[in-house]
């Protein structure tokens, strides 16, 4: 249902995620909040960046949780040695650890030239969790997951923990797709380590296996080709049968970052949540926007899959909850977004008639601009 006419809003929250290959969420916010300050002087403006477990969740926490990021040394998805960070945060129930798995294993850290999906591997990722539970006492993990350069199902991950990995004469395998195909006979979880309560933000459904799983669904886009695609099939139904994972391979959210969600489940007895919902519960946001009178959200493509959960449209469901008016900023929108009801209006940056290239180069320009002139629901 449309909301009333509001005309001098004195409170405005902006909790938009990133525009992916133009600007992050940080920036995004803050371009919008030059334009709207200059539209509305006397507004009281709150920036708020959002992520729904994908690249920037980590940084999402930051200043919410009062976080301070703290640096190891890491091995990206290759095995190449790397400095890694992640948030830890001061809670009443000990420190909370936020760590991103692209951090370490995503795929920004691979050049196109260098990728090789049967070697790739999570192992960066469980060494960021073990230094966060051994050297600063993380009491709970919150692991973030999109962007991986990876299809192990966790494996290297776990691994990193202390898992082992055996073929049927017991010699110990590494942690890869490559290694572990048509040798992986039998897993140790006697051995990793101790862990506490891990939350995992996903923001897809996808299972391990078949159709709709991490290998058919996610691996080309990571480098796995028509001649890769079955050899990691086979290798990732090896891995939940040596394992005893079948129940876990079925659950939602199990193929997400190269079956990353599957090896959490299952390896470190994790819980999968929506992204945003966690972000949402950790830093009080239904507060926020229920001291604001108008709510500005976006991100670069507002689409069918964005109305599947994604954090501006899950953010968008909840201020209607609260009565709230909510208008969006993106590079562009179906109709399906258009016409969802979510929003009072939608600002398009592919309404200026520009190129793709000056578009994705003058995002920030075009977002204050577009906030300048746009008008309150």
């Amino acid at each position: 249902m449309p909301m009333p006419p509001m005309h001098s809003p004195a409170r405005i929250l902006i909790a938009c995620d990133k525009f992916k290959g133009s600007l992050d969420a940080p920036a995004v916010c803050s371009a919008i909040a030059s334009g709207l300050s200059g539209r509305f002087p006397q507004a009281c403006i709150e920036q708020f960046p959002i992520a729904d477990g994908g690249e920037g969740f980590a940084a999402a926490l930051e200043n919410p949780l009062g976080g301070r990021w703290v640096k190891t040394s890491a091995h990206d998805a290759l095995g190449r040695p790397i400095t890694a960070r992640y948030l830890l945060a001061a809670t009443a129930d000990g420190p909370l650890a936020v760590i991103e798995m692209a951090e370490a294993s995503g795929i920004w850290r691979i050049a196109p030239e260098e990728r090789d999906i049967l070697r790739a591997s999570t192992s960066g990722t469980g060494e960021l969790m073990r230094h966060a539970v051994e050297l600063c006492g993380a009491k709970r993990l919150v692991i973030g997951l999109g962007g991986s350069a990876t299809n192990d199902g966790g494996a290297g991950m776990a691994a990193a923990l202390g898992v082992r990995f055996f073929d049927e004469h017991d010699s110990l395998l590494n942690a890869t797709p490559r290694d572990l195909l048509e040798k992986i006979a039998r897993v140790d979880v006697t051995q990793r380590i101790p862990l506490p309560p891990v939350t995992v933000a996903c923001d897809v459904d996808n299972p391990l296996l078949g159709p709709r799983g991490a290998t058919r669904v996610f691996g080309p886009q990571k480098g796995a080709d028509e001649h890769s695609q079955p050899l990691l099939e086979s290798y990732l139904e090896r891995l939940v049968a040596a394992s005893a994972g079948e129940a876990s391979a079925a659950r939602p959210g199990a193929g997400a970052a190269g079956g990353l969600g599957f090896g959490l489940l299952h390896f470190a007895a994790a819980e999968m949540v929506p992204g945003f919902d966690l972000l949402a519960s950790l830093t009080g946001l239904r507060e926020r926007l229920l001291a604001a009178d108008l709510i500005v959200t976006g991100e670069g493509s507002l689409d069918a899959q964005s109305l599947g959960g994604k954090g501006p449209v899950a953010l968008a469901r909840m201020a209607r909850s609260l009565g709230k008016p909510v208008i969006a900023f993106c590079g562009r929108a179906d109709a399906a977004a258009r016409s969802c009801g979510l929003f009072d209006a939608v600002h398009e940056l592919v309404a200026t008639g520009l190129p793709l290239d000056q578009l994705m180069s003058r995002t920030a320009d075009l977002l204050q601009n577009a906030a300048r002139q746009a008008a309150p629901p």
